[in-house]
């Protein structure tokens, strides 16, 4: 037992890593839906790869979608609209209309020679045209009724009764004014003004259109229509090898494909089942943990990494179970590239190919047509990941946004072709999907934005921004120790160009190189580059006063790094600048002047830790060879090649590169360029005549 919890307590790290990708495989096959798939792949107008297929049992054929709505217009067309009739509004209309109508006459007449004929007459057409108009009711114009003949047929509903007419059989608010001039028209004797504008002002709808009952009967409607058509009975050829999956065949295959699902799904099978997703899913998990193993093993060693990646490649599988329960059809609009773009920008391409290649073979489980889902998303990721190579400007985003929209369609289309010969029945649908998806891969930038403060992590956006000559702390070096900001720069330009050529992040160093001397700003007069007066405050201290001067600068940079909220990747190339080496000028001075003592060589010494990274490495090469040339009388080749190999054997004779990855070949390397690049900045011009 003792041994067992030793072996735990040594092994907890690899423990905990295991434990994390069997959580996500639980996960997993408890949200997966437990439902049977067929056992055959299709496609329509390709050949039937498999043996000839027998029905198992009998079932009926499924209506093809397009097929369904047709039959869904065709019945609608048929569709009676209801409408509800209320008489009591021209009964208190009327009322109305004949007060409105004997005060308009009187005060239109009153000082004039009146004539009660002529008024009995007019009144008396009124209301003889208004009982008319009650009689037959004014409808309510509705899209329903937009383009129809005279002769449609609608319901009417009064006082719980319905009754089919014609829509000839009612007035619409055009044909009320229309029958009403034209009956005044052929009246003398009237006045047509009053009696036509009574009318106008007066009359309202009274028969309305009743959605609640029209979408009843549409329900009705549609529920009568079969979703199949047909039977296949038990032992029936379906397909034969090497046959055409034609239209036909195809809705055929996919009628025994829902059928053999549902009834595999119901059944005592669901354990079998199970089992499936379980060894699916865990051996593509499990693929994903030997890559890192094997081939990323920096990544691997950092849980935070693989916390990150199982969030991005589980969530996204979660997502789309919740999305193809609930919302099967618009599978297409999931995001699937966030996972390549993230991971891609976090960590590296292959890497970021890899764990899309596990997320869409995963997904491929849940969704139909698996072969085009997985041709489609992975070619997405593939230019996804090819247009983030080098992340250095936000727009990225969105053009990344349009080639993942444009591969989609371009994809679609092509497969569209194959299948059925031409783009007659495209769905359009899918564009529109393709088009939300590539819109959400935009919210990559903020997501970032929160992984990089959750699990510290940087990238390529962050660096451009950080190392931006105008940010706020690099002016603030640049006012206060403008030495150091030159000095910062130049070797930024050596670290740079050197971590290109052996392999590293260019960005980084350079970034890590801006800053890595900011402790100085806080005392910069006692670094000699700062020294522009001849007054060295040195002079006035004691050897191993001026040393912790010298090497609290990494102290006082780490602690303005944190105040500043600069990323802890940058804040290591503070710590590991000067690793664990000494101040050697006032280590050799105080043993000079003491020879007799034995002098405490921690006083004198750096903290540490030191490089562990090929940047790190490089960026302490750099710092050291581009200070010691400055010192340099006569900054020829010779000279400069002699102190960059002498400054470097010293550091590697220091065991300063003993946790960094960099080789001997790497430093070989890196020597011919600071070589190479000091020669072009010493370099003398020719002597002008006086």
């Amino acid at each position: 037992m003792s041994k067992f919890l030793s072996y735990l307590r040594n092994h907890n790290s690899e423990i905990s890593k295991v434990f994390l990708f069997l959580i996500s495989i639980v996960v997993l096959v408890i949200l997966f839906p437990k439902e049977g798939k067929f056992k055959y792949e299709y496609a329509k107008g390709k050949p039937w790869l498999h043996s000839e297929l027998i029905a198992p049992f009998d079932f009926a054929i499924q209506k093809s979608k397009t097929e369904l709505k047709n039959e869904e217009q065709e019945a609608l067309e048929q569709l009676i609209p209801y409408f509800s009739r209320n008489d009591e509004i021209f009964l208190t209309k009327k009322e109305v209309l004949i007060n409105e109508f004997n005060t308009r006459w009187e005060s239109k007449y009153q000082n004039k020679k009146r004539s009660n004929k002529k008024q009995e007459k007019s009144l008396k057409i009124c209301e003889s045209v208004f009982d008319t108009i009650a009689t037959k009711g004014i409808i309510e114009l509705t899209p329903e009724l937009e383009n129809r003949p005279p002769d449609f047929k609608i319901m009417i509903i009064n006082n719980n009764v319905a009754s089919e007419i014609q829509l000839k059989d009612v007035f619409t608010i055009h044909t009320t004014d229309q029958f009403i001039r034209d009956k005044l028209s052929d009246v003398d004797g009237i006045d047509n003004d009053l009696v036509l504008l009574e009318l106008e002002n007066i009359l309202v709808r009274n028969i309305t259109f009743n959605l609640e009952k029209t979408e009843l009967e549409k329900k009705e409607i549609l529920n009568k229509i079969s979703p199949t058509h047909g039977m296949v009975q038990r032992g029936e050829k379906i397909i034969s090898k090497g046959e055409l999956v034609t239209e036909t065949k195809y809705q055929i295959l996919e009628s025994l494909r829902i059928d053999y699902e549902t009834k595999l799904g119901s059944s005592f099978k669901v354990t079998g089942i199970v089992a499936g997703l379980i060894i699916l899913i865990s051996v593509s998990m499990f693929s994903l943990f030997l890559f890192l193993l094997f081939f990323r093993k920096e990544v691997f060693a950092n849980t935070k990494n693989l916390v990150l990646i199982l969030i991005m490649v589980t969530g996204m599988v979660v997502i789309t179970i919740v999305v193809s329960k609930f919302l099967p059809e618009y599978i297409y609009i999931i995001p699937f590239c966030l996972v390549p773009m993230i991971v891609g920008i976090f960590y590296d391409t292959r890497l970021a190919l890899f764990a899309h290649l596990v997320t869409i073979i995963i997904t491929a489980l849940l969704v139909p047509n698996s072969y085009e889902f997985v041709f489609l998303q992975l070619f997405a990721g593939i230019v996804t990941i090819l247009s983030i190579l080098r992340l250095e400007r936000r727009s990225q985003f969105f053009l990344t946004s349009l080639l993942v929209f444009l591969t989609y369609s371009i994809i679609y289309i092509g497969m569209t072709l194959i299948k059925e010969g031409s783009l007659q029945d495209i769905n359009r649908t899918y564009f529109l999907l393709f088009a939300g998806s590539a819109i959400l891969t935009l919210f990559s930038y903020p997501i970032i934005f929160v992984f990089e403060k959750v699990f510290g992590l940087i990238t390529d956006v962050t660096l451009l921004e950080l190392s931006n000559t105008n940010n706020k702390l690099l002016r603030e070096l640049a006012l206060k120790a403008p030495g150091t900001f030159q000095h910062s720069m130049q070797m930024a330009n050596l670290a740079e160009e050197a971590i290109y050529e052996i392999g590293g992040n260019p960005l980084l160093v350079r970034t890590g190189a801006m800053y890595h001397d900011i402790g100085k700003m806080d005392s910069p007069l006692y670094f000699i580059e700062n020294q522009t007066t001849g007054i060295n405050p040195h002079d006035e201290l004691t050897y191993d006063e001026s040393a912790q001067i010298i090497i609290e600068h990494v102290i006082n940079g780490i602690e303005k790094a944190r105040k500043n909220n600069l990323p802890e990747q940058i804040i290591d190339f503070i710590r590991t600048h000067h690793g664990t080496r000494k101040t050697e000028y006032f280590y050799t001075l105080a043993k000079m002047e003491n020879p007799d003592e034995e002098i405490d060589p921690s006083i004198f010494t750096y903290p540490g830790p030191e490089p562990f990274s090929k940047e790190t490495a490089v960026l302490m090469m750099a710092d050291t060879v581009e200070a010691a040339s400055r010192s340099l009388k006569k900054p020829d080749e010779e000279s400069i090649s002699e102190i960059v190999d002498i400054v470097i054997n010293k550091q590697i004779e220091g065991h300063q590169f003993d946790n960094s990855p960099i080789t001997f070949r790497d430093i070989k390397t890196v020597r011919k360029i600071f070589k190479k690049m000091l020669m072009n900045i010493y370099h003398l011009r020719i002597e002008y005549p006086k």
